[in-house]
Protein backbone atom coordinates (compact mmCIF):
# COMPACT_ATOMS: atom_id res chain seq x y z
CA UNK A 1 0.00 0.00 0.00
CA UNK A 2 2.89 2.32 0.80
CA UNK A 3 4.37 1.79 -2.65
CA UNK A 4 1.04 2.20 -4.44
CA UNK A 5 0.32 5.47 -2.61
CA UNK A 6 3.84 6.75 -3.35
CA UNK A 7 3.36 5.87 -7.02
CA UNK A 8 0.23 8.07 -7.16
CA UNK A 9 2.11 11.04 -5.73
CA UNK A 10 5.03 10.50 -8.09
CA UNK A 11 2.67 10.38 -11.05
CA UNK A 12 0.99 13.64 -10.03
CA UNK A 13 4.23 15.52 -9.29
CA UNK A 14 5.15 18.31 -11.72
CA UNK A 15 8.60 19.22 -10.50
CA UNK A 16 7.46 22.01 -8.16
CA UNK A 17 4.07 20.85 -6.87
CA UNK A 18 1.47 18.09 -7.02
CA UNK A 19 -1.78 18.12 -8.97
CA UNK A 20 -4.79 16.53 -7.26
CA UNK A 21 -5.34 14.48 -10.44
CA UNK A 22 -3.90 14.77 -13.92
CA UNK A 23 -7.19 15.03 -15.79
CA UNK A 24 -9.83 16.68 -13.62
CA UNK A 25 -7.61 19.04 -11.62
CA UNK A 26 -4.50 19.91 -13.68
CA UNK A 27 -3.23 22.81 -11.49
CA UNK A 28 -2.12 23.35 -7.88
CA UNK A 29 -4.87 23.63 -5.29
CA UNK A 30 -4.28 25.26 -1.93
CA UNK A 31 -5.58 22.89 0.75
CA UNK A 32 -4.77 19.89 -1.44
CA UNK A 33 -1.12 20.89 -1.35
CA UNK A 34 -1.21 21.17 2.43
CA UNK A 35 -2.60 17.63 2.78
CA UNK A 36 -0.18 16.37 0.12
CA UNK A 37 2.77 17.85 2.03
CA UNK A 38 1.63 16.08 5.19
CA UNK A 39 1.89 12.76 3.36
CA UNK A 40 4.99 13.62 1.34
CA UNK A 41 6.97 14.27 4.51
CA UNK A 42 7.16 10.50 5.02
CA UNK A 43 8.72 10.04 1.57
CA UNK A 44 10.64 13.22 0.87
CA UNK A 45 10.76 16.07 3.40
CA UNK A 46 12.44 18.19 0.72
CA UNK A 47 9.61 17.64 -1.72
CA UNK A 48 7.06 18.35 1.03
CA UNK A 49 8.78 21.66 1.77
CA UNK A 50 8.87 22.49 -1.94
CA UNK A 51 5.13 21.78 -2.23
CA UNK A 52 4.33 24.43 0.37
CA UNK A 53 6.95 26.90 -0.85
CA UNK A 54 5.56 26.80 -4.39
CA UNK A 55 2.08 27.58 -3.13
CA UNK A 56 3.25 30.36 -0.82
CA UNK A 57 5.22 31.86 -3.69
CA UNK A 58 1.86 32.83 -5.24
CA UNK A 59 0.56 34.59 -2.10
CA UNK A 60 -1.11 37.97 -2.61
CA UNK A 61 0.08 41.20 -1.02
CA UNK A 62 -2.94 41.35 1.29
CA UNK A 63 -1.97 37.95 2.71
CA UNK A 64 -4.47 35.69 1.00
CA UNK A 65 -3.29 32.35 -0.36
CA UNK A 66 -5.23 31.73 -3.59
CA UNK A 67 -7.11 28.48 -3.94
CA UNK A 68 -5.61 27.73 -7.38
CA UNK A 69 -2.14 28.46 -8.75
CA UNK A 70 -2.34 27.94 -12.50
CA UNK A 71 0.19 26.03 -14.57
CA UNK A 72 0.81 28.14 -17.70
CA UNK A 73 1.58 25.03 -19.75
CA UNK A 74 -1.96 23.67 -19.29
CA UNK A 75 -4.44 24.72 -22.05
CA UNK A 76 -7.05 27.25 -20.95
CA UNK A 77 -9.93 24.93 -21.82
CA UNK A 78 -8.60 22.11 -19.60
CA UNK A 79 -10.20 23.58 -16.47
CA UNK A 80 -12.94 26.09 -15.71
CA UNK A 81 -12.77 28.71 -14.31
CA UNK A 82 -9.47 29.26 -16.08
CA UNK A 83 -6.92 32.08 -15.60
CA UNK A 84 -8.66 34.29 -18.14
CA UNK A 85 -11.79 34.17 -15.98
CA UNK A 86 -10.09 35.18 -12.72
CA UNK A 87 -7.81 37.85 -14.29
CA UNK A 88 -5.84 37.92 -11.05
CA UNK A 89 -2.97 40.13 -12.21
CA UNK A 90 -5.36 42.89 -13.32
CA UNK A 91 -8.56 42.51 -11.26
CA UNK A 92 -6.52 41.66 -8.17
CA UNK A 93 -3.95 44.42 -8.55
CA UNK A 94 -5.32 46.48 -5.65
CA UNK A 95 -5.18 43.42 -3.40
CA UNK A 96 -1.58 42.71 -4.32
CA UNK A 97 -2.01 39.76 -6.68
CA UNK A 98 1.33 38.58 -8.07
CA UNK A 99 2.20 39.71 -11.58
CA UNK A 100 4.31 36.74 -12.64
CA UNK A 101 1.86 33.93 -11.96
CA UNK A 102 -1.86 33.55 -12.58
CA UNK A 103 -4.08 32.48 -9.70
CA UNK A 104 -7.70 32.45 -8.65
CA UNK A 105 -8.92 35.20 -6.34
CA UNK A 106 -10.62 33.16 -3.62
CA UNK A 107 -9.07 31.04 -0.85
CA UNK A 108 -9.39 27.60 0.73
CA UNK A 109 -9.23 26.30 4.34
CA UNK A 110 -6.05 27.32 6.20
CA UNK A 111 -4.35 23.96 6.80
CA UNK A 112 -0.97 25.34 5.77
CA UNK A 113 0.68 26.20 9.09
CA UNK A 114 -0.26 22.80 10.46
CA UNK A 115 1.26 21.20 7.38
CA UNK A 116 4.42 23.31 7.64
CA UNK A 117 4.97 22.32 11.27
CA UNK A 118 4.46 18.61 10.54
CA UNK A 119 6.81 18.83 7.56
CA UNK A 120 9.46 20.48 9.72
CA UNK A 121 9.13 17.74 12.33
CA UNK A 122 9.74 15.06 9.69
CA UNK A 123 13.35 16.22 9.25
CA UNK A 124 14.29 19.14 11.53
CA UNK A 125 17.90 19.07 10.35
CA UNK A 126 16.97 19.56 6.70
CA UNK A 127 14.39 22.17 7.64
CA UNK A 128 16.91 24.20 9.64
CA UNK A 129 19.60 23.83 6.99
CA UNK A 130 17.23 25.27 4.38
CA UNK A 131 15.77 27.89 6.77
CA UNK A 132 12.37 26.48 5.86
CA UNK A 133 10.47 27.81 8.88
CA UNK A 134 12.07 31.28 8.93
CA UNK A 135 11.02 31.70 5.29
CA UNK A 136 7.47 30.40 5.52
CA UNK A 137 6.54 31.82 8.93
CA UNK A 138 6.05 35.46 7.81
CA UNK A 139 3.86 34.32 4.92
CA UNK A 140 1.74 32.08 7.14
CA UNK A 141 1.39 34.87 9.70
CA UNK A 142 0.23 37.25 6.95
CA UNK A 143 -2.28 34.64 5.77
CA UNK A 144 -3.79 34.37 9.24
CA UNK A 145 -3.90 38.16 9.62
CA UNK A 146 -5.85 38.40 6.38
CA UNK A 147 -8.44 35.88 7.57
CA UNK A 148 -8.76 37.28 11.09
CA UNK A 149 -9.09 40.91 10.01
CA UNK A 150 -10.37 41.11 6.42
CA UNK A 151 -12.74 38.15 6.75
CA UNK A 152 -14.39 38.81 10.12
CA UNK A 153 -17.54 39.84 8.28
CA UNK A 154 -19.91 38.78 11.06
CA UNK A 155 -18.08 40.82 13.69
CA UNK A 156 -17.83 37.91 16.11
CA UNK A 157 -14.17 37.06 15.62
CA UNK A 158 -14.56 34.18 13.15
CA UNK A 159 -13.49 34.15 9.50
CA UNK A 160 -16.18 34.05 6.83
CA UNK A 161 -16.01 32.38 3.43
CA UNK A 162 -17.37 34.45 0.55
CA UNK A 163 -17.81 31.58 -1.92
CA UNK A 164 -18.71 27.89 -1.42
CA UNK A 165 -15.45 26.86 -3.09
CA UNK A 166 -13.52 28.57 -0.30
CA UNK A 167 -14.74 26.18 2.36
CA UNK A 168 -13.71 23.26 0.15
CA UNK A 169 -17.04 21.41 0.33
CA UNK A 170 -18.30 22.95 -2.88
CA UNK A 171 -21.93 21.83 -3.18
CA UNK A 172 -22.73 21.02 0.44
CA UNK A 173 -26.42 21.46 1.32
CA UNK A 174 -25.18 24.02 3.85
CA UNK A 175 -24.88 26.48 0.97
CA UNK A 176 -28.34 25.94 -0.51
CA UNK A 177 -30.09 28.66 1.51
CA UNK A 178 -27.48 31.43 1.14
CA UNK A 179 -26.97 30.51 -2.52
CA UNK A 180 -30.73 30.81 -3.04
CA UNK A 181 -30.30 34.60 -2.89
CA UNK A 182 -27.87 34.53 -5.84
CA UNK A 183 -29.09 34.90 -9.41
CA UNK A 184 -27.21 32.27 -11.44
CA UNK A 185 -25.11 33.17 -14.44
CA UNK A 186 -26.50 31.96 -17.73
CA UNK A 187 -25.19 28.50 -18.76
CA UNK A 188 -24.34 30.06 -22.13
CA UNK A 189 -21.65 32.19 -20.50
CA UNK A 190 -19.39 29.32 -19.41
CA UNK A 191 -18.41 25.76 -20.28
CA UNK A 192 -17.90 23.18 -17.52
CA UNK A 193 -14.70 21.23 -18.13
CA UNK A 194 -15.29 18.97 -15.09
CA UNK A 195 -17.96 16.99 -16.94
CA UNK A 196 -15.33 15.89 -19.46
CA UNK A 197 -13.72 13.81 -16.72
CA UNK A 198 -16.58 12.57 -14.56
CA UNK A 199 -20.23 11.62 -14.43
CA UNK A 200 -22.74 14.45 -14.13
CA UNK A 201 -24.47 12.45 -11.37
CA UNK A 202 -21.32 12.76 -9.24
CA UNK A 203 -20.81 16.50 -9.76
CA UNK A 204 -22.57 19.76 -8.78
CA UNK A 205 -25.59 20.66 -10.89
CA UNK A 206 -25.62 23.29 -13.64
CA UNK A 207 -27.75 25.52 -11.38
CA UNK A 208 -25.10 25.26 -8.65
CA UNK A 209 -22.40 26.15 -11.14
CA UNK A 210 -24.35 29.13 -12.43
CA UNK A 211 -24.45 30.54 -8.90
CA UNK A 212 -20.78 29.78 -8.28
CA UNK A 213 -19.89 31.66 -11.47
CA UNK A 214 -22.09 34.62 -10.55
CA UNK A 215 -20.48 34.94 -7.10
CA UNK A 216 -16.97 34.65 -8.49
CA UNK A 217 -17.70 37.15 -11.26
CA UNK A 218 -19.06 39.72 -8.83
CA UNK A 219 -16.09 39.24 -6.49
CA UNK A 220 -13.65 39.66 -9.39
CA UNK A 221 -15.42 42.71 -10.78
CA UNK A 222 -15.27 44.28 -7.32
CA UNK A 223 -11.47 43.96 -7.29
CA UNK A 224 -11.61 41.03 -4.86
CA UNK A 225 -12.55 43.41 -2.05
CA UNK A 226 -14.06 41.68 0.97
CA UNK A 227 -17.35 42.59 2.60
CA UNK A 228 -19.24 43.82 -0.46
CA UNK A 229 -20.75 40.53 -1.62
CA UNK A 230 -24.04 38.78 -0.91
CA UNK A 231 -22.58 35.54 0.39
CA UNK A 232 -20.75 35.25 3.71
CA UNK A 233 -20.79 32.15 5.89
CA UNK A 234 -18.93 31.30 9.10
CA UNK A 235 -18.07 27.65 8.76
CA UNK A 236 -17.00 25.46 11.71
CA UNK A 237 -14.47 23.38 9.74
CA UNK A 238 -12.79 26.39 8.12
CA UNK A 239 -12.44 28.11 11.49
CA UNK A 240 -11.38 24.93 13.30
CA UNK A 241 -8.55 24.51 10.80
CA UNK A 242 -7.60 28.17 11.30
CA UNK A 243 -7.44 27.57 15.06
CA UNK A 244 -5.41 24.38 14.67
CA UNK A 245 -3.02 26.22 12.38
CA UNK A 246 -2.77 29.07 14.87
CA UNK A 247 -1.58 26.53 17.45
CA UNK A 248 0.90 25.28 14.84
CA UNK A 249 2.13 28.85 14.25
CA UNK A 250 2.75 29.07 18.00
CA UNK A 251 4.90 25.94 17.79
CA UNK A 252 6.78 27.41 14.81
CA UNK A 253 7.32 30.66 16.71
CA UNK A 254 8.83 28.71 19.62
CA UNK A 255 11.13 26.86 17.23
CA UNK A 256 12.29 30.25 15.93
CA UNK A 257 13.00 31.55 19.43
CA UNK A 258 9.78 33.41 20.25
CA UNK A 259 7.40 32.54 23.07
CA UNK A 260 4.34 31.61 21.03
CA UNK A 261 2.05 32.33 23.98
CA UNK A 262 0.16 35.10 22.19
CA UNK A 263 -0.78 32.74 19.36
CA UNK A 264 -1.92 30.03 21.75
CA UNK A 265 -4.04 32.63 23.55
CA UNK A 266 -5.52 33.77 20.25
CA UNK A 267 -6.33 30.18 19.34
CA UNK A 268 -8.15 29.71 22.62
CA UNK A 269 -10.13 32.94 22.11
CA UNK A 270 -11.10 31.73 18.65
CA UNK A 271 -12.19 28.40 20.13
CA UNK A 272 -14.45 30.26 22.55
CA UNK A 273 -15.88 32.31 19.66
CA UNK A 274 -16.48 29.13 17.69
CA UNK A 275 -18.49 27.69 20.57
CA UNK A 276 -20.36 30.94 21.14
CA UNK A 277 -21.41 31.47 17.53
CA UNK A 278 -21.68 28.02 15.95
CA UNK A 279 -22.31 25.40 18.66
CA UNK A 280 -25.88 24.10 19.04
CA UNK A 281 -26.18 22.12 22.29
CA UNK A 282 -29.66 20.89 21.41
CA UNK A 283 -28.35 19.18 18.27
CA UNK A 284 -24.97 18.18 19.65
CA UNK A 285 -22.82 19.66 16.88
CA UNK A 286 -21.61 22.84 15.20
CA UNK A 287 -23.49 24.54 12.36
CA UNK A 288 -22.61 27.10 9.69
CA UNK A 289 -23.80 30.66 10.24
CA UNK A 290 -25.26 32.57 7.29
CA UNK A 291 -23.93 36.03 8.15
CA UNK A 292 -26.40 37.75 5.81
CA UNK A 293 -29.30 35.45 6.66
CA UNK A 294 -32.26 36.13 8.90
CA UNK A 295 -33.25 39.40 7.28
CA UNK A 296 -29.98 40.82 6.00
CA UNK A 297 -26.44 41.56 7.07
CA UNK A 298 -26.10 41.65 10.82
CA UNK A 299 -29.89 41.41 11.17
CA UNK A 300 -31.08 41.76 14.75
CA UNK A 301 -33.86 39.62 16.03
CA UNK A 302 -33.59 37.08 13.23
CA UNK A 303 -34.84 33.70 14.27
CA UNK A 304 -33.85 30.39 12.81
CA UNK A 305 -35.13 26.86 12.77
CA UNK A 306 -33.03 24.24 14.50
CA UNK A 307 -32.44 21.05 12.50
CA UNK A 308 -35.02 19.31 14.69
CA UNK A 309 -37.62 21.89 13.74
CA UNK A 310 -37.75 23.53 17.18
CA UNK A 311 -37.08 27.19 17.81
CA UNK A 312 -34.11 27.57 20.13
CA UNK A 313 -31.81 30.36 21.25
CA UNK A 314 -28.29 31.30 20.21
CA UNK A 315 -25.78 30.91 23.07
CA UNK A 316 -23.83 34.17 23.59
CA UNK A 317 -20.78 32.90 25.47
CA UNK A 318 -18.99 29.72 26.41
CA UNK A 319 -20.66 29.74 29.82
CA UNK A 320 -24.09 30.27 28.32
CA UNK A 321 -23.38 27.46 25.84
CA UNK A 322 -22.71 25.12 28.73
CA UNK A 323 -25.79 26.34 30.52
CA UNK A 324 -27.90 25.80 27.41
CA UNK A 325 -26.51 22.31 27.10
CA UNK A 326 -27.56 21.54 30.67
CA UNK A 327 -31.04 22.86 29.94
CA UNK A 328 -31.23 20.64 26.86
CA UNK A 329 -30.50 17.67 29.07
CA UNK A 330 -33.39 18.69 31.26
CA UNK A 331 -35.69 19.05 28.27
CA UNK A 332 -36.15 22.78 28.80
CA UNK A 333 -34.20 24.10 25.82
CA UNK A 334 -37.12 24.70 23.45
CA UNK A 335 -37.61 28.43 23.39
CA UNK A 336 -37.28 31.24 20.89
CA UNK A 337 -33.83 32.68 20.52
CA UNK A 338 -32.38 35.68 18.74
CA UNK A 339 -29.37 35.87 16.45
CA UNK A 340 -26.80 38.64 16.98
CA UNK A 341 -25.60 38.37 13.37
CA UNK A 342 -27.27 36.25 10.75
CA UNK A 343 -28.67 32.78 11.37
CA UNK A 344 -27.41 29.26 11.82
CA UNK A 345 -28.03 27.02 8.81
CA UNK A 346 -30.06 23.93 9.77
CA UNK A 347 -28.04 21.37 7.81
CA UNK A 348 -25.86 18.70 9.40
CA UNK A 349 -22.49 18.52 7.64
CA UNK A 350 -19.28 16.75 8.53
CA UNK A 351 -17.89 20.29 8.93
CA UNK A 352 -19.83 20.44 12.18
CA UNK A 353 -17.80 17.55 13.61
CA UNK A 354 -14.33 18.76 12.64
CA UNK A 355 -13.79 21.11 15.63
CA UNK A 356 -12.92 17.82 17.33
CA UNK A 357 -9.35 18.52 16.15
CA UNK A 358 -9.05 21.38 18.66
CA UNK A 359 -7.12 20.74 21.88
CA UNK A 360 -8.92 23.44 23.89
CA UNK A 361 -12.43 22.28 22.98
CA UNK A 362 -14.46 21.90 26.20
CA UNK A 363 -14.57 18.26 27.25
CA UNK A 364 -18.36 18.06 27.34
CA UNK A 365 -18.58 19.37 23.77
CA UNK A 366 -15.93 16.91 22.56
CA UNK A 367 -17.83 14.05 24.19
CA UNK A 368 -21.06 15.20 22.58
CA UNK A 369 -19.43 15.46 19.14
CA UNK A 370 -18.16 11.88 19.41
CA UNK A 371 -21.67 10.73 20.32
CA UNK A 372 -23.14 12.64 17.36
CA UNK A 373 -20.56 11.18 14.98
CA UNK A 374 -21.54 7.67 16.08
CA UNK A 375 -25.27 8.35 15.86
CA UNK A 376 -27.73 7.86 13.00
CA UNK A 377 -26.75 11.05 11.16
CA UNK A 378 -23.11 10.08 10.49
CA UNK A 379 -22.85 6.38 11.36
CA UNK A 380 -19.24 6.34 12.66
CA UNK A 381 -18.43 2.75 13.57
CA UNK A 382 -21.90 1.64 12.49
CA UNK A 383 -23.85 1.71 9.25
CA UNK A 384 -21.32 3.84 7.35
CA UNK A 385 -17.94 2.54 6.22
CA UNK A 386 -16.58 6.10 6.45
CA UNK A 387 -18.16 9.25 7.87
CA UNK A 388 -20.24 10.94 5.14
CA UNK A 389 -19.94 14.57 4.15
CA UNK A 390 -23.62 15.16 4.93
CA UNK A 391 -26.34 13.78 7.19
CA UNK A 392 -27.25 10.20 6.21
CA UNK A 393 -30.88 10.96 7.12
CA UNK A 394 -30.94 14.43 5.55
CA UNK A 395 -33.39 15.51 2.88
CA UNK A 396 -30.56 16.32 0.44
CA UNK A 397 -28.42 13.22 1.04
CA UNK A 398 -26.97 11.66 -2.11
CA UNK A 399 -24.28 8.98 -1.67
CA UNK A 400 -22.49 9.91 -4.91
CA UNK A 401 -22.93 13.65 -5.52
CA UNK A 402 -19.70 15.29 -4.41
CA UNK A 403 -20.16 16.94 -0.97
CA UNK A 404 -23.85 16.07 -0.54
CA UNK A 405 -23.21 12.67 1.06
CA UNK A 406 -20.07 10.86 -0.17
CA UNK A 407 -17.26 10.21 2.28
CA UNK A 408 -14.01 12.08 1.73
CA UNK A 409 -10.59 11.01 2.94
CA UNK A 410 -9.35 14.37 4.20
CA UNK A 411 -12.34 14.95 6.49
CA UNK A 412 -12.13 11.41 7.83
CA UNK A 413 -8.38 11.84 8.39
CA UNK A 414 -9.11 14.98 10.42
CA UNK A 415 -11.74 13.12 12.44
CA UNK A 416 -9.26 10.32 13.12
CA UNK A 417 -6.81 12.87 14.52
CA UNK A 418 -9.56 14.49 16.58
CA UNK A 419 -10.73 11.20 18.05
CA UNK A 420 -7.19 10.31 19.06
CA UNK A 421 -6.59 13.79 20.49
CA UNK A 422 -9.57 13.43 22.80
CA UNK A 423 -8.72 9.94 24.00
CA UNK A 424 -11.04 7.95 21.72
CA UNK A 425 -8.25 5.60 20.65
CA UNK A 426 -10.47 2.61 19.90
CA UNK A 427 -12.76 4.59 17.60
CA UNK A 428 -9.75 6.26 16.01
CA UNK A 429 -8.09 2.93 15.26
CA UNK A 430 -11.30 1.56 13.73
CA UNK A 431 -11.58 4.64 11.51
CA UNK A 432 -7.91 4.42 10.56
CA UNK A 433 -8.32 0.81 9.48
CA UNK A 434 -11.44 1.64 7.46
CA UNK A 435 -9.66 4.54 5.76
CA UNK A 436 -6.68 2.45 4.76
CA UNK A 437 -8.79 -0.42 3.48
CA UNK A 438 -11.13 1.85 1.51
CA UNK A 439 -8.36 4.02 0.04
CA UNK A 440 -6.48 1.02 -1.29
CA UNK A 441 -9.56 -0.87 -2.53
CA UNK A 442 -10.93 2.22 -4.32
CA UNK A 443 -7.72 2.99 -6.19
CA UNK A 444 -7.13 6.07 -4.01
CA UNK A 445 -10.40 7.60 -5.16
CA UNK A 446 -11.30 11.25 -4.73
CA UNK A 447 -14.32 10.25 -2.63
CA UNK A 448 -16.49 7.17 -2.08
CA UNK A 449 -20.02 6.02 -1.35
CA UNK A 450 -20.11 6.13 2.48
CA UNK A 451 -22.00 2.83 2.72
CA UNK A 452 -20.23 0.67 0.14
CA UNK A 453 -16.85 2.36 -0.35
CA UNK A 454 -17.45 2.42 -4.12
CA UNK A 455 -15.09 4.85 -5.85
CA UNK A 456 -16.45 8.19 -7.08
CA UNK A 457 -14.78 11.09 -8.85
CA UNK A 458 -11.16 10.89 -9.93
CA UNK A 459 -8.94 7.88 -9.23
CA UNK A 460 -5.33 8.21 -8.16
CA UNK A 461 -6.25 11.28 -6.12
CA UNK A 462 -3.28 12.93 -4.45
CA UNK A 463 -4.57 13.78 -1.00
CA UNK A 464 -6.09 10.30 -0.66
CA UNK A 465 -2.69 8.78 -1.38
CA UNK A 466 -0.86 11.30 0.81
CA UNK A 467 -3.10 10.82 3.82
CA UNK A 468 -2.92 7.06 3.36
CA UNK A 469 0.85 7.39 3.79
CA UNK A 470 0.36 9.48 6.90
CA UNK A 471 -1.99 6.90 8.42
CA UNK A 472 0.50 4.15 7.62
CA UNK A 473 3.24 5.98 9.49
CA UNK A 474 1.29 7.79 12.21
CA UNK A 475 0.48 7.22 14.99
CA UNK A 476 0.94 3.47 15.27
CA UNK A 477 4.07 3.30 13.14
CA UNK A 478 2.92 -0.03 11.73
CA UNK A 479 4.82 0.63 8.50
CA UNK A 480 8.35 1.71 9.30
CA UNK A 481 9.49 2.33 5.70
CA UNK A 482 10.12 6.00 6.37
CA UNK A 483 12.84 8.41 5.33
CA UNK A 484 15.64 8.80 7.86
CA UNK A 485 16.68 12.38 8.61
CA UNK A 486 18.83 13.50 5.73
CA UNK A 487 17.60 10.69 3.47
CA UNK A 488 15.02 11.34 0.76
CA UNK A 489 12.97 8.31 -0.25
CA UNK A 490 12.54 9.67 -3.77
CA UNK A 491 16.31 10.03 -4.15
CA UNK A 492 17.29 6.49 -3.14
CA UNK A 493 17.90 3.86 -5.75
CA UNK A 494 15.00 1.84 -4.40
CA UNK A 495 12.75 4.88 -4.48
CA UNK A 496 13.75 5.62 -8.07
CA UNK A 497 13.07 2.07 -9.09
CA UNK A 498 9.72 1.91 -7.37
CA UNK A 499 8.37 5.36 -8.09
CA UNK A 500 10.31 6.81 -10.98
CA UNK A 501 12.24 10.07 -11.03
CA UNK A 502 11.19 13.59 -12.01
CA UNK A 503 10.86 13.94 -15.78
CA UNK A 504 13.91 16.17 -16.08
CA UNK A 505 16.02 14.04 -13.73
CA UNK A 506 16.81 17.03 -11.51
CA UNK A 507 16.40 17.64 -7.82
CA UNK A 508 13.23 19.65 -7.11
CA UNK A 509 13.89 23.26 -6.18
CA UNK A 510 11.46 25.61 -4.52
CA UNK A 511 10.23 28.95 -5.79
CA UNK A 512 11.95 30.54 -2.81
CA UNK A 513 15.30 29.26 -4.10
CA UNK A 514 14.82 29.93 -7.80
CA UNK A 515 12.77 33.10 -7.67
CA UNK A 516 10.07 31.40 -9.73
CA UNK A 517 6.51 31.94 -8.63
CA UNK A 518 3.54 29.69 -8.54
CA UNK A 519 3.54 26.27 -10.07
CA UNK A 520 0.68 24.03 -10.91
CA UNK A 521 -1.62 21.61 -9.38
CA UNK A 522 -0.34 19.23 -11.91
Amino acid sequence: MHLRAAHVLEGNWTGTSTVPSRGLYPHQWSWDSAFVAIGLRHLSPLRAQTELETLLGAQWGDGRIPHIVFNPSVPLDAYFPSPDFWRSSTAGRAAGAPRTVQTSGIVQPPVHALAAWLVHQADPGLSRARSFLPRVYPRLAAWHRYLLHRRDLGGGGLASVVHPWEQGMDNSPCWDAPLGRITPASPRTFRRADLDHGSAEDRPTDLDYGRYVRLATDYRDGGYADGAGRFAVEDPAFNALLIASEHALAAIARELGAAGTARHARAERLTAALVERLWDPAEGMFFCRDVYGGGGSGAQGAERRSPSGDRTSEPRSRSSARGAEQRSRNGAHRRERRSPSGALIPERSVAGLLPLILPALPRDIATTLVRTAGGPHFGLGGVARLVPSYDLTGHAFDPRRYWRGPAWFNTNWLLERGLRLHGEHGRAEELRSALLETADASGFAEYVDPYTGEACGALGFSWTAALTLDLLHEPSGADQVVSRPGCDAFDTAQGAASHGTPPDGTTPRSSFETGAKGGDRG
